[in-house]
């Protein structure tokens, strides 16, 4: 990797254009109550692989935090690996998987943040914050989910708050991105 103003330059552009891809995916994921259950899950499964994807080949741009913020994108990739692998019509299995993604997400994030500095400690704190509350919220609200499940199966409400809890975490990581990109642009961070 080139030091020095080029190299920092070439390196921020890279990790904002993560960025912004990862804020498309952010857009599809919104999208996703327009599928079938059937077609939702492979979907889902393959943003969780792309964004994962993404957030490694970013990861490989960063300095301080180059392994924690690939060990994030990793395990995006392994819920994505696990949801397409998993008998994807059964709704429940697949909260379980985002939830624990979501934990081990916030769980990397967060010591990454410890590692951070200004704005970009601030936006990886803020990532690791609403993985974490996410995931919180699906644990929670798992035990009522199996239980609607049972009775109606799942409902469009229940399909597109699961899309919501995707979208959001897949924007607040490509804003993330963005300020890593705009302080490595500043100052080579």
């Amino acid at each position: 990797m080139t030091e020095g103003p080029a190299g920092d330059h070439d390196r921020s552009r890279r990790i904002a254009m993560a960025g912004w891809l990862i804020i498309l995916v952010a857009g599809g994921a919104a999208a996703l109550p327009a599928l079938s259950p059937a077609q939702g899950a492979i979907v889902i499964g393959s943003m969780l692989v792309l964004s994962g994807l993404i957030e490694v080949v970013a990861g490989t741009q960063r300095k301080q935090t180059r392994k924690l913020a690939m060990l994030a994108g990793v395990f995006t990739i392994f819920a994505g690996l696990l949801f397409t692998t998993d008998q994807a019509t059964k709704f429940a299995p697949t909260l379980l998987i985002i939830a624990g993604w979501l934990f081990l997400r916030s769980v990397t994030l967060a010591a990454a943040c410890a590692l951070e500095h200004g704005s970009v400690q601030f936006w990886t704190g803020l990532a690791a914050g609403v993985d974490f509350l996410l995931a919180f919220l699906l644990a929670v609200g798992f035990s009522a989910a199996t239980l609607v499940l049972s009775l109606f199966g799942a409902t469009p409400q229940m399909i597109a708050q699961f899309a919501w809890v995707l979208a959001v975490s897949f924007l607040t990581t490509g804003a993330m991105l963005l300020e890593v990109a705009k302080c490595a642009r500043r100052k080579g961070a």
